[in-house]
């Protein structure tokens, strides 16, 4: 799976692993780092390796690997320090995600599909496919209803499609327990976290309304201050989607070694081009990502330069 990851990148690569496990299969699951503690309570999420903590053990799991499933990236540099033992390994590398502009050269199987909601769907897909589906069992079942959920924002992004129903439908009858799913990912965060938000929406939020976008900028002070933890900062981005009119929210925080953006629209809007030529980055049409070397303060200028390049696309002001 991805760096730092998500609900979808952790719920299709255990979905996937408790059904190759079912058929026999010797499985290791592997995060490129570690993961938001709200993800622990998927079903042998203690089993998974962390590279950064566990290199030698992963690379060892790597070199005996006969197949190599990649889910939820599309490029090997998101990766990580994983990169190069990817690049490196014997074992055939499938692909299985939803991103643009795959690197097709390095997959001897699979493929990148930007029609689907979400990797942890499209691993529902496969396992339909191979005509085992009476593998899904519970732990399948809450692993990939974790990924598509949040993938499509609790099933309100543009992304979700009749099939997504379809599979939840599926899924449902087959006895999930979405509450309890829910509670895992949603009810379960630290005082600290809530005061965390609350100070950010107050004091770090610039609105641009003559540009319809919203900005929030972190910077590291922030992060020690509130002892923000991996995961704490997820969803943040959203936020400034629901001010009436914003048609692109933005969040750049300052991760120290680096200044990490996401980037979210509404409508016609492609953050994934407009990552891409800005920051290093990519994703999804409504959704992407990127990353700057520069100093916080010189990023939060790139940024309100190329938002006034794209205002033909984002002002309904004439000025």
């Amino acid at each position: 799976m991805h760096q730092k990851p998500d609900a979808d990148a952790m719920g299709s690569s255990l979905g996937l692993y408790h059904f190759l496990t079912q058929l026999g299969h010797n499985v290791t699951v592997i995060s490129p780092t570690n993961w938001a503690s709200f993800l622990n309570w998927m079903p042998d999420c203690k089993k998974v390796l962390d590279y950064e903590a566990v290199e030698p053990k992963a690379n060892a799991a790597i070199d005996a690997a006969d197949w190599i499933f990649c889910l939820d990236f599309n490029v090997l540099s998101r990766t990580k320090r994983m990169e190069e033992k990817l690049a490196q390994a014997k074992g055939v590398r499938i692909l299985i995600d939803h991103h643009r502009e795959p690197q097709v050269e390095v997959f001897a199987y699979g493929n990148s599909d930007t029609g689907k909601s979400s990797t942890a769907e499209m691993v529902y897909d496969f396992i339909k496919a191979t005509g085992f589906d009476d593998m899904i069992n519970e732990a399948v079942a809450e692993c990939l209803y974790a990924g598509a959920m949040t993938d499509t924002g609790s099933f309100r992004f543009p992304s979700t499609t009749a099939s997504v129903h379809k599979m939840i439908a599926d899924l449902k009858e087959r006895g999930l327990q979405h509450s309890r799913v829910h509670e895992e990912l949603f009810d379960n965060f630290l005082e600290n976290r809530f005061r965390f938000i609350g100070h950010v929406l107050l004091n770090r939020m610039e609105v641009f309304y003559e540009y319809n976008t919203a900005l929030i900028a972190i910077p590291q002070a922030d992060l020690i201050k509130f002892n923000v933890r991996t995961g704490d900062t997820e969803g943040l981005v959203n936020y400034p989607l629901s001010i009436q009119g914003i048609k692109l929210a933005a969040i750049i925080i300052d991760r120290g070694e680096e200044r990490k953006s996401s980037f979210r629209s509404k409508g016609g809007f492609d953050v994934n081009t407009f990552a891409r030529k800005y920051f290093n980055g990519g994703g999804h049409f409504n959704a992407a990502g990127g990353f700057s070397k520069e100093p916080l303060d010189e990023v939060i200028v790139k940024f309100k330069a190329a938002m006034k390049e794209n205002a033909d696309q984002l002002s309904s002001y004439k000025f």
